[in-house]
């Protein structure tokens, strides 16, 4: 299990901090590694059954395009699932920050935004961060300071982001949306065939990688979720920390919702409902444990690709889509069912 970082309370009482452990161990003990083989499985076999379609530059770039948001949404649920947490509104918070960042663009435009510069955009995408920041800063605040239980809390402003978001658009979809931001980072591509959406995301996993393996606060969320009462008496500030990575994961939804407002050139008030769901089906799958203290952001990638390599691999085999989310299913509940093995192994030790 993941250990705190000694302090000077607990030196000063004689205990020593035992060794902490790295990012190789943690991956080892979580089933990132079985999850990974299982995505280089899929890749091969729709390969072998559609040689002329799986394996192309084009394929690849749907694929990328397609789990850049959702990958936005799973690196933060990886934060707050490893502190024993859960979040089911980040679906209905891109929504919300996807409809006030298009609604402020097209208010600064004068009502058509089509046309409208990179100064709006930068405006839109602040809005975008900042709606998504309050939406977690208010879950985290509800969960960590209230101590109402996180299911409550995120079921509730999973409704409640939805329904402001209609409540502002009266139900129905910004549709100017700049031509600027779908030509660059909607549809636009870098180093001639990587889309500029793949890049984005990439940073921002790099970057949250980062953050979860090498730095304090990856330190204090694995010591969170391991046991938070224990972290609280080894001078971890629990009750801030626990505000902090809701609110990232709010801030993270928030980009994902500006990702989408690029991509499809327009908001998408009704096709974000299992976006919450797929989102803890891939962090999951990544091999991270629903009951805190293991897991990591390279585990979350992996995750977030097997349902889109199932849902391209069927429709290029002429499978019945519906066979997809069955398949997920079968696959998530093998994880959960692996993970408690571990941890009840690991309790009879």
């Amino acid at each position: 299990m993941p250990t705190q970082q000694e302090t000077p309370d607990s030196a000063a009482a004689g205990k020593a901090a035992p060794p902490a452990k790295g990012p190789g161990a943690r991956l080892a003990a979580s089933n990132t590694l079985w999850t990974g083989l299982v995505l280089i499985g899929l890749c091969a076999l729709f390969s072998v059954l559609r040689p002329d379609a799986f394996p192309t530059v084009f394929n690849a770039q749907n694929l990328l395009v397609q789990a850049a948001p959702l990958l936005m949404l799973a690196v933060g649920m990886t934060f707050v699932i490893i502190t024993s947490g859960i979040d089911l509104s980040v679906g209905s918070v891109l929504v919300f920050a996807g409809v006030v960042s298009a609604m402020t663009m097209e208010w600064l435009s004068g009502g058509d935004a089509k046309n409208a510069g990179w100064g709006v955009i930068s405006v839109g995408l602040l809005v975008a961060l900042v709606g998504g920041a309050l939406w977690g800063l208010l879950n985290g605040l509800l969960v960590a300071v209230a101590r109402v239980p996180a299911l409550i809390v995120t079921l509730g402003s999973f409704g409640a982001a939805l329904g402001a978001a209609q409540l502002l658009t009266n139900g129905v979809d910004v549709r100017t949306v700049p031509s600027a931001l779908r030509k660059t980072l909607g549809t636009g591509t870098s180093f001639l065939v990587v889309p500029n959406l793949a890049i984005l995301a990439a940073v921002i996993t790099l970057f949250a990688l980062w953050l979860l393996h090498t730095t304090a606060f990856g330190r204090y969320t694995y010591a969170i979720g391991s046991n938070a009462e224990a972290a609280r008496r080894s001078g971890i500030k629990v009750t801030r920390h626990l505000v902090a990575v809701y609110t990232l994961a709010g801030v993270l939804a928030g980009l994902a919702g500006f990702m989408s407002l690029a991509y499809f050139g327009t908001t998408t008030i009704s096709g974000h409902s299992n976006d919450n769901l797929n989102a803890i089906a891939a962090v999951v799958l990544g091999g991270t444990s629903l009951f805190g203290g293991i897991g990591s952001v390279l585990g979350s990638v992996i995750g977030v690709f097997i349902p889109a390599v199932l849902d391209a691999g069927f429709v290029m085999a002429g499978v019945r889509p519906f066979w997809q989310p069955i398949a997920v299913g079968a696959v998530l509940v093998v994880a959960v069912w692996l993970d408690q093995r571990r941890r009840r192994a690991r309790n009879n030790r």
